[in-house]
């Protein structure tokens, strides 16, 4: 739950001055369907030492050999789907012009891109605009032992059962249902629940956690939860056990990064989550993440393993994913100003006392460069993360911070001058407003999310971490963003250095409110609710402050020309907003309170105009911009020589997304034989 997103609309907003347009790099690499596929730069490689770069290439090997797994998560028959679509598109013998092929490579594309056939964001099935006629035909002229069937299965019963997965729109319609007063278990379609109801799995883990547990694991965070003869439990992810093939590959790159790792301390929390990944001990995971999240020396970091629960309903099983990274140490200067003030933001909170932390431990806060992203972070990209995600070990241990400065600043030079600013801004003044201060605003937006909004706060004693279960991801973005949001107006970033202009916080305000009323409904189709997790943050906090400032017409739509607009005619009564809403979450969050907290999202969250929906899609489509990006990695090589020693490391960015994404499916998937 500590992940932040550029969202389309975000993108397209950032500053256009920023960066002067490459003329050797084309950040540019695919479009399809409502996708725009992008590369992005790794500066700072060459100035790693050998066995930097060494580390770097080992920790990315793990982290390539986790993409199965994500797969697998995200639905039964993704790897089997996966696999004999990209069957069909490398033996295909008739004209690749024709339409229905170039609506199954579409569809393959969408497939790659979500880790699965339900849309990364929406998580919605998506609709083949190809025939099933066409799709059978195609899979009967595969020769057989190209087709990844189960052990048993006949050609007839893969194809009826791949054909209705595909062709079906009722079944396993969604991957991710958060419908109100719907068995969220049931009517999901992802694979970490089989053969149970939500009510057998909250039952189940209300039997084995411990009751005011002042150290509670992560309940469910690295299992499937299935019935067997009648009875509720548990398969692990561990080496032996569920995911156990990709999961010795990960083992056995981390164990070669072992030997070039930074220092002792290093070493040491990459062996525990070595320790983890084998015996799947949820007590070896916090052992990890403590001495993870206390090594804030380093300069190559990564994450690796079972981490965010957004694709569980019940917000508790997390998704595989890893990142590699550096630190970009010029640009971490402003977070490290941050992370070194978190006392005075913590003790200067408008949130009641109680749910204050008395003392702030471990806070640190740095810019990186990712070198690889992997699972649940490609090829859709978070922009800033914090971690760990257990609240006693944030208040008792510290977390990490970051921002990934490399991914915003690609995102940064494909908005250049793409209009949307100027189709949705009430005015040339938000538009100039944005132009010259929202880079600057936005990075600090991000810094002060990740570093010091997840992990404010504290849960009072003997409340349930997973209190507020389907709406917690969202409550907990929400907190984290209105903490970002009430003190980027603060005298103190002025006083910090961090910001020169006292209006700088003005460009975010207005991005945020426009963002979260009218232009990130550019990612829902008409008529449909919000349900992803970050989006109904931004509707909750962004609807919340409308209705409640309606009195004062603190935030006012405005129609002219047959078309609406967001006003903000008071950037200071919004800022009070944002403190009183913090506060109220604060406290839902901290005394776990589940009907507050649903009341809040129902109330505020989950709803759009239908009207004003269908004039911000029309006005969008207009403008012809991809809502949705994400990246595809560049290429390491392990130079070596005569005895097999790396004597280098080289990169190179000149692989498409498509030979990417079968390169992967070649080399990384340690699991689809077994499909």
């Amino acid at each position: 739950m500590k992940k932040i997103y550029l969202t389309a609309a975000v993108a397209a907003a950032f500053s256009l001055n920023t960066m002067a347009q490459s003329n050797s790099f084309d950040y540019n690499v695919d479009r399809f369907a409502d996708i725009q596929v992008l590369r992005y730069k790794v500066p700072g490689l060459d100035g790693l030492s050998l066995d930097q770069k060494r580390y770097v290439y080992y920790l990315s090997e793990a982290a390539l050999y986790g993409r199965d797994i994500l797969f697998d998560q995200h639905g039964k028959y993704n790897l089997q789907i996966r696999q004999v679509l990209e069957a069909i598109y490398q033996n295909y013998k008739g004209n690749k012009n024709d339409k229905e092929f170039l609506a199954l490579e579409k569809y393959l594309k969408q497939v790659w891109f979500a880790n699965g056939i339900h849309h990364h964001y929406s998580t919605d099935k998506f609709t083949p605009e190809f025939s099933q006629k066409f799709f059978v035909k195609q899979v009967r002229a595969l020769n057989k032992k190209s087709l990844p069937l189960a052990k048993g299965e006949s050609v007839d019963k893969f194809i009826a059962t791949i054909s209705k997965v595909i062709f079906d729109p009722a079944y396993m319609a969604k991957r991710v249902n958060q419908a109100a007063g719907c068995d969220l278990v049931l009517t999901s379609a992802n694979n970490l629940y089989e053969g149970v109801t939500q009510k057998e799995v909250e039952d189940y883990y209300n039997s084995v956690k411990v009751a005011n547990d002042p150290t509670p694991i992560s309940y469910g965070l690295n299992a499937k939860v299935v019935k067997k003869n009648g009875k509720v439990v548990e398969q692990v992810y561990k080496v032996g056990g569920l995911y156990g093939e990709a999961i010795e590959k990960i083992v056995y790159n981390l164990n070669k990064a072992l030997q070039y790792a930074e220092s002792d301390k290093q070493r040491t929390y990459i062996r525990a989550l070595i320790d983890y990944y084998t015996t799947g001990d949820l007590k070896k995971f916090d052992e990890y993440s403590i001495l993870w999240a206390e090594d804030t020396n380093c300069v190559v970091d990564f994450i690796n393993g079972f981490i965010e629960s957004y694709d569980d309903p019940l917000g508790m099983t997390g998704a595989w994913e890893s990142i590699v990274n550096f630190k970009n140490q010029e640009a971490s200067h402003r977070t490290q100003v941050i992370s070194e003030n978190a006392q005075w933001f913590e003790d200067n909170s408008p949130v009641d006392a109680r749910f204050k932390k008395k003392e702030v431990k471990g806070v640190s806060a740095k810019v990186i460069t990712a070198a690889i992203l992997a699972g649940d972070a490609y090829p859709a990209t978070p922009i800033g993360i914090n971690l760990p995600n257990a609240d006693w070990i944030r208040a008792s241990h510290g977390s990490k911070s970051v921002t990934i400065e490399n991914i915003t600043d690609a995102y940064d030079e494909v908005a250049s001058g793409n209009g949307l600013n100027d189709e949705f801004a009430y005015s040339k003044a938000e538009c100039d407003l944005m132009a010259k201060h929202l880079t600057l605003a936005d990075k600090l937006h991000t810094d002060l999310h990740e570093c010091l909004g997840h992990g404010s706060g504290q849960l009072l004693p003997g409340v349930d971490p997973n209190a507020l279960l389907e709406h917690g991801s969202t409550l907990e973005e929400t907190r984290a963003d209105l903490f970002a949001l009430y003190y980027m107006a603060d005298a103190k970033m002025l006083e910090l250095g961090i910001f020169k202009d006292a209006e700088t916080y003005k460009a975010e305000y207005y991005k945020y409110i426009m963002n979260g009323l009218m232009t990130q409904n550019t990612r829902i189709e008409l008529g449909k609710d919000i349900e992803e997790a970050h989006m109904r943050n931004r509707k909750l906090i962004s609807e919340w402050c409308y209705q409640k400032g309606k009195k004062d017409n603190v935030i006012e739509y405005v129609k002219r020309d047959g078309k609406t607009y967001i006003r903000i005619n008071d950037y200071v009564k919004l800022r009070v907003l944002f403190g009183d809403l913090l506060a109220e979450v604060q406290r839902i969050k901290s005394e776990g309170d589940y009907q507050a907290g649903k009341k809040l999202v129902e109330d505020y969250a989950v709803k759009i105009d239908r009207a004003l929906h269908k004039e911000v899609l029309d006005r969008y489509k207009a403008l012809d911009i991809a809502p949705y990006k994400g990246f595809v990695n560049p290429v390491y090589t392990a130079v070596k020589d005569a005895e097999g020693n790396i004597t280098d490391v080289t990169i190179s960015y000149d692989e498409s997304y498509v030979d990417q994404m079968l390169r992967y499916s070649r080399t990384y998937s340690p699991l689809t034989s077994k499909k």
